[in-house]
């Protein structure tokens, strides 16, 4: 005799309480609560063992990188060089600067400077893991003045521009990287 199994929709629905915005499947991620951007969105739920503070900064800083890397790319792809073009680097494309720049020797230099830029933030990166107060990606160099006078509502809505047009950056850099080498076409494609 067949018996008639009745299943009632709170038995088998996840009681995760609080439940994410950007990926409503899963529970909230607590440690992203009061962030400027927060979506919910952290699936593999690194908040959980690496400090959220840290997880910004990076956030900011390689949204920061990939905002000038993009603008970059596309820049030199149409044309735009700083002369004198230094030799060995005449008529290279972005895809194909980084070769002829190691082989050339200038991208040595870079390296140089963005290593000693580095070990500058990691003062106040480790500063501000200790407690220091300072917020993730603010170095207090505003020399444009465009927080100047601001209210804390006008503040977080320059906050969370920077933060989605950085999000969109990484995007757009690793698909403007990707279709140029695959496709060894130069900007536009």
């Amino acid at each position: 005799m067949l018996q008639e199994i009745h299943f009632s929709r709170a038995s088998t629905a996840l009681d995760a309480g609080k439940q994410s915005q950007a990926l409503p499947f899963l529970p909230y991620p607590e440690n992203l609560s009061g962030y400027v951007g927060d979506a919910g969105f952290d699936p593999l739920r690194f908040s959980d063992y690496f400090p959220m503070d840290y997880l910004r900064e990076a956030e900011i800083k390689h949204g920061r990188i990939c905002m000038l890397a993009t603008v970059g790319w596309i820049a030199v792809d149409m044309g735009l060089r700083v002369y004198p073009v230094p030799a060995g680097l005449e008529g290279v494309t972005a895809a194909t600067a980084h070769d002829a720049s190691v082989a050339q020797g200038g991208l040595g230099q870079v390296f140089g400077w963005v290593a000693v830029a580095e070990m500058a933030s990691w003062i106040g990166v480790s500063q501000m893991l200790q407690g220091s107060g300072r917020e993730p990606g603010y170095f207090g160099f505003d020399p444009l003045g465009l927080m100047k006078g601001k209210s804390e509502a006008e503040v977080n809505n320059m906050k969370l521009k920077e933060i989605k047009n950085g999000r969109l950056a990484m995007l757009a850099f690793s698909g403007i990287c990707t279709q140029s080498v695959l496709f060894d076409k130069t900007f536009p494609f």
